[in-house]
């Protein structure tokens, strides 16, 4: 099953494109060496939490937007032996410096768990939340019986995934930015729509759908997940150029 390298970073907004472009120079080379996917989607929709959020997790700072991206490999190996491999690069190491501050960017592997749809939005919803101990099995089983109705309203593809190779780090990283308690797992998820347009209006019938009521104790904290929309700015699996290239 796929496994997904998640990213967070924050980025001015002033550099959106600065960005795009040294993102998109690196992608034929993750491509070369294993990337099946590369998503670099840019904030368009992203609440204020009271607990947690995405600006908050990166530490966003005044006139920076957030960044949500991904990398699709085949298995945990793959991405194992391409990070192995682009890290050696010299072509990796001669880019310019990134537009970005990599020590606030947070990073991790996630096993996917769900995987549902086959297509490739032009909108993200991404999200971020802490399973509770010893429910990933009761979560998986509730993201899968979520991710046909989210289809049935408009999305295009649903991915869940858990926390397998999560770094803990000094200043940001995907346990601080849920607040993860002793045992706890982390998952990264997204849910891809043709456009904001159909995502607004699925969420709408999404909420309404008797079928999305909770059945018994919820596996994770809700209080403590984050979430948001995105704007695609880069995806390998689309013929398109982003606007502000």
């Amino acid at each position: 099953m796929t496994y997904i390298e998640g990213f967070i970073v924050p980025v001015p907004e002033a550099d959106r494109d600065a960005y795009v472009n040294h993102a998109r120079a690196f992608a034929p080379i993750g491509r070369e060496f294993g990337v099946q996917r590369h998503v670099e989607a840019w904030e368009s929709d992203v609440p204020e939490g009271k607990t947690t959020d995405f600006r908050k997790a990166v530490n966003a700072h005044a006139g920076e937007k957030t960044v949500f991206s991904w990398f699709e490999y085949p298995s945990r190996e793959a991405r194992d032996a391409a990070n192995g491999k682009i890290m050696s690069d010299p072509r990796v190491a001669g880019m310019s410096d990134p537009p970005f501050d990599g020590k606030r960017m947070i990073v991790g592997g996630f096993q996917v768990i769900v995987e549902e749809g086959g297509g490739r939005g032009g909108y993200q919803d991404g999200f971020v939340l802490p399973v509770l101990p010893g429910k990933e099995a009761a979560y998986r089983a509730m993201a899968a019986k979520a991710a046909p109705i989210f289809l049935e309203h408009g999305a295009v593809r649903v991915v869940e995934a858990i926390a397998d190779d999560v770094p803990h780090g000094k200043i940001t990283d995907f346990y601080l930015a849920v607040k993860a308690e002793e045992g706890e797992a982390v998952v990264f998820s997204f849910i891809e729509w043709p456009d904001k347009a159909t995502r607004d209006t699925g969420w709408r019938k999404v909420m309404a759908d008797e079928r999305m009521k909770p059945e018994g104790d919820m596996p994770f904290d809700g209080p403590r997940m984050f979430w948001g929309g995105f704007e695609p700015v880069l995806d390998t699996a689309r013929s398109w150029e982003p606007a502000h290239a």
